[in-house]
C-alpha cells in the first residue's frame, strides 16, 4: 500500500466516523461493499451485507447515544488500517454508559469498507 492509498483510506475512515455519529446511514452503506461483514458492538456476533448493517444500527441508535472519534491510524502489516477511536455511548436521556478508548480494524477492497473488527 502506498502512502497516498493510506491517507486516503484515513481521510474516508474520518468521513465514516462523522457520517455515523451524524446517523447517515446511506452515506456509510455507499462506502461499504455490498457483503460487508460488520460486528455487531452492541448485540454480539457479527452481522453481513448492508440490509443487515442499517437494520443493526437502526435498533441500536433506538435505544442508545454512540459516539465515536478516532484519535490515530495505524496500518498493519496485513494492509488493514487499524483505528484507535474513543467510544462514548449514552442513553436516551444523556446518561453515559460506556467511555472508553478501543480499535476498529477495517479491510478494504479497492475503496469499500470490506471488513470491520473490534479490538478492546
Amino acid at each position: 500500500m502506498t502512502d497516498q492509498e493510506a491517507a486516503d483510506q484515513q481521510r474516508q475512515l474520518t468521513e465514516l466516523y462523522l457520517a455515523f455519529n451524524q446517523r447517515d446511514i446511506p452515506a456509510l452503506l455507499a462506502a461499504m461493499a455490498s457483503d460487508v461483514r460488520w460486528p455487531n458492538g452492541w448485540e454480539g456476533g457479527t452481522v453481513r451485507g448492508h440490509d443487515e448493517v442499517r437494520a443493526y444500527w437502526t435498533r441500536q441508535w433506538a435505544q442508545i447515544e454512540p459516539t465515536v472519534v478516532p484519535t490515530a491510524f495505524r496500518t498493519e502489516s496485513d494492509g488493514r488500517i487499524a483505528v484507535t477511536v474513543r467510544q462514548v455511548v449514552r442513553d436516551k436521556a444523556g446518561t453515559t454508559l460506556a467511555n472508553r478508548t478501543v480499535t476498529h480494524v477495517y479491510r478494504f477492497v479497492g475503496d469499500l469498507v470490506a471488513e470491520m473488527e473490534i479490538l478492546e
